[in-house]
């Protein structure tokens, strides 16, 4: 199989990495290298941009749950743009939208980045998310509340 290229872009001065509809096994070798090339770009702080992904395997979460802890251990973070509720679903699931900060729109996630590498954010080294934080979604966000499956 073709090895799958994710360009990353500057946007605002914060590398994206943009990622297709599908993330599964196929492709998260790609995924992986595209997200080192972000965070070489971006001084460990980038946007993930899944707002085209409609399904995201395990494969897929492990690699951006590695890229997290990697911006995290250099003092950056990875910020995930996910619009879609069956993407959200996944990472509900798992809790990884408790551990990886997520938004429903690229200029959200922008200023996020923006006030982490401003060091706004307190908490961790590089302005990072404060341990056990919040979702937004969880704190009124625009996800319905049976998206969070059974309790």
């Amino acid at each position: 199989m073709p090895e799958v290229e994710f360009p990353v872009e500057v946007v605002r001065g914060m590398p994206v990495v943009a990622v297709p509809e599908e993330i599964d096994i196929t492709i998260a070798g790609s995924l992986r290298a595209a997200l080192l090339t972000a965070a070489a770009r971006g001084h460990g702080t980038f946007v993930v941009d899944m707002s085209r992904t409609r399904f995201c395997d395990s494969s897929g979460l492990h690699a951006l749950v590695a890229a997290h802890k990697r911006a995290q251990a250099e003092g950056g973070e990875v910020l995930l743009v996910i619009p879609h509720a069956a993407v959200l679903r996944v990472f509900a699931l798992t809790a990884m939208d408790r551990v990886i900060p997520n938004f429903a729109s690229l200029p959200e996630a922008l200023a996020q980045a923006h006030a982490v590498r401003a060091g706004v954010i307190s908490g961790r080294p590089g302005g990072a998310w404060p341990a056990g934080r919040v979702s937004r979604r969880d704190a009124g966000g625009d996800v319905p509340a049976s998206h969070a499956g059974p309790r």
